[in-house]
């Protein structure tokens, strides 16, 4: 049965890429007969007004949308978009790290009762207090690859945990940056094409490439949850 359910892990985790790849091609093609290569262009004139600054702007906008808890996958997609990838990723691992070290201070000295009234009956959280005072820095490494919890939520839940700052800090940005890479390298495949009117076929490998990185990480990630839960 273990073998079986390997197998099917196995082919779930390798289908991925394959959908991306055909999800990146797809939205190319209806974007351009949309025209949205002008809206693109719009938004980016928006952020290069501000010259030099301008992904030190984006990059606060990204530190208060993750404190105030909205869903980051947006911002990253911008990013790669607006930046291109190298000052994409750049952009969104220190925007993502910084918003959710904020979160973790603000949590555990500025607003523990509220965030308690807000998270402490939820079963969710509950079982990530247990398993972070059992296991420590590899939950925080397995939680930000694996979805067992709502993102939004993990930056305040750690923060009414045992773990250190310093140990949530350093594993949650090096475990957000594999789908960082994935998310903005996609993106800036997908703006190039939809505004160079061609086919990014090295963003796009490097997409399939950051896909499977990132699933074999999950995949490991989940096999060494289930060995400690088994433990």
């Amino acid at each position: 049965m273990d073998t079986a359910n390997e197998g099917e892990q196995r082919r779930r985790s390798w289908w991925k890429p394959a959908v991306l790849v055909a999800l990146l091609a797809g939205v190319i093609v209806i974007a351009r007969l949309l025209g949205a290569g002008d809206s693109i262009a719009g938004i980016r004139s928006w952020i290069e007004s501000f010259g030099a600054w301008g992904p030190v702007v984006f990059t606060g906008i990204y530190i208060v949308g993750v404190v105030a808890a909205l869903p980051g996958s947006a911002l990253t997609l911008a990013a790669g978009a607006l930046f291109g990838s190298v000052i994409g990723i750049v952009v969104v691992s220190i925007g993502a790290t910084c918003g959710a070290g904020l979160a973790f201070l603000i949590s555990r000295y500025l607003a523990r009762d509220a965030v308690v009234a807000w998270l402490g009956r939820n079963e969710k959280f509950q079982k990530l207090d247990r398993m972070t005072e059992q296991h420590g820095a590899v939950i925080v490494a397995l939680t930000r690859l694996v979805p067992l919890f709502p993102f939004n939520l993990l930056n305040y839940g750690f923060g009414l945990t045992r773990v250190s700052f310093r140990t949530y800090i350093f594993w949650s940005w090096l475990c957000m940056l594999p789908g960082a890479v994935l998310y903005v390298v996609g993106a800036d495949a997908l703006a190039k094409g939809i505004a160079e009117k061609t086919t990014p076929w090295t963003l796009i490998a490097a997409a399939v490439i950051a896909a499977l990185v990132l699933a074999l990480l999950v995949r490991a990630a989940r096999r060494r949850l289930n060995e400690r839960d088994a433990a």
